[in-house]
């Protein structure tokens, strides 16, 4: 992780978090957390937990054409990256969890990653279904239907693009031939070239129809579980607003968490989140102490001892410091004389 990244993060969130709680009264916002009925977080946290199986199977589907890995053996790892990215800045658990992939099945990183980023962008497109949806509901929201679009079209061209290039391989590799031919060093083209299939054999999952809605039928149910989650945690405070406006919040906090930030997103998915519910009339002080509860319901899955048992691991610890793992056969991440490329990677 590059030093600067990392503070750049810290300084969004700090930014966000003044922003949020500026004016607030702080004696108020901790009698409203100390007063909270977090009982019902129990519930958030088991909709939660169907929301991360459907992550697990989601992921299962889309690495099929790689390898069958059973759900059993893909659940851990799973939490695993979703807490670690929770712990470490710019969303580094998709990174950790495609590498402990590749410790634990074999399947090469590049491949597991291109998996990622296509989960990333149909779970992008859900979040701006949901904020399409929602806005007609909320007047008062619509300084955010141009971002909305902005993103849109972002993503949109993202898929298209992953389509297109999953639906012809043979002329995506040609593509690729003349632009590596005419650019690339010859002592990088056959390492690259290696990645290159990988990656391409990752996108599989979008060749068919039938694929493409599966992954998108799967993350509408993965981000209305999370909105449900949402709905429980509220009971836990003295405000109730529709469960559109949830989604919505849903919407807006998870676009907004793609901005670099601390670990945990702190700071952009409060601010973020508390100017949703402000604009519901939501009283400012509960506002502010609802985003806390709401990653109360997401901790326990995330196993945190299994991540620190795996993070204090030699080669986790040198994976995340940047430095080669001596002797390890990852290949492109990790082997000694061209661990420069990996920062860039």
């Amino acid at each position: 992780m590059k030093r600067w990244q990392f503070w750049l993060g810290v300084l969004i969130s700090v930014v966000s978090l003044y922003l949020a709680l500026r004016g607030l009264d702080m004696a108020e916002a901790w009698q409203d957390i100390r007063a909270a009925r977090y009982v019902w977080l129990i519930p958030g946290v088991l909709v939660y937990f169907l929301a991360v199986w459907a992550r697990t199977w989601r992921w299962h589907y889309m690495l099929g054409p790689l390898k069958p890995v059973p759900l059993g053996r893909l659940f851990p790892i799973v939490c695993i990256g979703y807490m670690g990215n929770n712990i470490y800045p710019a969303r580094a658990g998709e990174i950790i969890r495609s590498y402990v992939l590749k410790r634990k099945e074999g399947i090469s990183m590049s491949a597991s990653l291109a998996t990622v980023i296509v989960e990333r962008v149909f779970d992008g497109l859900v979040m701006l279904l949901f904020v399409f949806i929602s806005l007609p509901f909320a007047p008062m929201l619509q300084d955010f239907r141009q971002p909305v679009i902005f993103f849109s079209a972002i993503f949109f061209v993202a898929l298209a693009v992953f389509m297109v290039l999953a639906a012809s391989p043979t002329r995506t590799r040609r593509l690729y031939d003349f632009v590596a031919n005419r650019f690339l060093p010859e002592r990088l083209r056959p390492r690259v070239s290696e990645l290159f299939d990988r990656f391409m054999l990752g996108l599989s999952s979008l060749r068919r129809g039938r694929d493409v809605f599966m992954i998108f039928a799967t993350s509408i149910v993965i981000w209305l579980a999370e909105t449900v989650k949402y709905w429980f945690v509220m009971h836990a405070f003295n405000f109730s607003v529709s469960f559109i406006v949830l989604m919505l919040m849903n919407g807006i906090v998870n676009l907004a968490t793609t901005l670099p930030a601390a670990p945990g997103y702190v700071g952009t998915f409060d601010a973020s989140g508390i100017a949703v519910l402000r604009a519901f009339n939501v009283p400012s002080e509960i506002a502010a102490a609802y985003p806390g509860a709401a990653r109360g319901a997401v901790v326990p899955h995330h196993s945190p001892g299994r991540l620190l048992h795996v993070a204090r691991t030699d080669h986790v610890a040198r994976f995340w410091r940047g430095r080669p793992v001596a002797g390890d056969k990852f290949g492109f991440m990790i082997q000694p004389e061209i661990w420069h490329d990996h920062k860039s990677f």
